[in-house]
């Protein structure tokens, strides 16, 4: 079986890895799955204290979905994909155990918003961060809920209908890098943050992780279901198709 995510422990912090470097740790539906098996084990690891989210590679922390995946979609199968999602997601914000983002470049689309759903992120002045879905013709709806309810509908509105990517300095001024160091540093810097929280009385860390998943329970649900509506009728029209080959077109032709 193909390790698209490895999992290292130092001590009782674990480190899990997106590993697909090749193409900047895109991820798809394997990877996905192996992703959320990783998250539940090592909750139910009574000698985890906390978890450290990075990508292989220096060039990305991950570029998001892989579009050599979401070209074949229809209606049928968006909206089976939008479950893949609600599972991951579900799992991140039921962690009850502190999730840092060690950022070593671009967090892009659906990775802008897991590192966001993260308790903490850490990054370099080479991070960029934000929501290009428009530009490959896919609909956003989980990340614009998640950018709202961190950024606010102003930002969420510029970054959603923009496309454009958010470099470190901005990303850090607006509280979404909590720190940036060198990039040598990243992961470093990283496991310090989260030896820190896992020395956090535990019951009070569960128990305001708690709190903190209740208060956007409601809208998280909302979210979902309107993501089932929109991406089957975007999948369907055959547009997002279209413009993902274009996009990809353009990419080869760019790296030939």
């Amino acid at each position: 079986m193909d390790h698209y995510i490895l999992v290292d422990r130092h001590d009782d912090i674990a480190v899990i890895t997106l590993n697909r470097p090749e193409i900047l740790n895109a991820w798809h539906a394997p990877m996905r799955s192996q992703l959320v098996d990783a998250f539940v084990e090592l909750e139910r690891n009574e000698t985890v204290c906390a978890i450290v989210l990075t990508g292989a590679g220096s060039r990305a922390f991950c570029a998001g979905q892989d579009l050599n995946e979401a070209k074949t979609f229809d209606g049928d199968k968006a909206s089976a994909w939008v479950g893949e999602w609600e599972r991951l997601y579900s799992v991140i914000r039921s962690l009850t155990k502190p999730l840092i983002a060690a950022l070593n470049g671009v967090a892009a689309g659906s990775a802008f918003q897991v590192a966001l759903l993260c308790d903490f992120r850490i990054g370099h002045q080479g991070v960029q961060m934000g929501q290009p879905e428009v530009n490959s013709g896919i609909a956003s709806v989980t990340g614009p809920w998640i950018m709202r309810e961190i950024l606010g509908l102003a930002r969420t509105t510029d970054l959603t209908l923009s496309g454009r990517l958010m470099d470190a300095t901005e990303c850090h001024s607006i509280g979404i890098i909590n720190k940036i160091v060198p990039a040598e540093r990243v992961m470093q810097e990283s496991l310090l943050l989260a030896r820190e929280l896992a020395a956090k009385p535990p019951i009070a860390m569960r128990l305001n992780k708690q709190w903190l998943r209740e208060m956007t329970e409601v809208g998280f649900h909302e979210c979902l279901e309107a993501a089932v509506r929109i991406h089957r009728e975007a999948y369907s029209s055959g547009e997002s198709r279209q413009m993902m080959e274009k996009f990809l077109a353009a990419r080869a032709s760019r790296n030939a």
